[in-house]
């Protein structure tokens, strides 16, 4: 037996993933409606985010310059 613990992910409900990001909720609602916004995992009727899925959206999203042609 191994004496590693394994701990669960810890996902974020939509109002915990809004301010790790700094965003509203609704912005995230919206970029989840246009595809986007960070990944998401629908359970049910719920909607979480992986932290590391919101971090990986975010440096996708990192700029040097404003311009639309980078």
């Amino acid at each position: 037996m191994s004496t590693t613990e394994t701990h669960p992910r810890q996902m974020l409900r939509t109002d915990a993933a809004a301010r790790h990001t700094g965003l509203s909720s609704s912005t995230l609602t919206k970029l989840r409606l246009t595809g986007n916004g960070p990944r998401f995992i629908k359970l049910g009727r719920s909607v979480v985010y992986d932290p590391a899925d919101i971090e990986a959206w975010i440096a996708q999203n990192r700029r040097s310059s404003t311009s639309v042609n980078q």
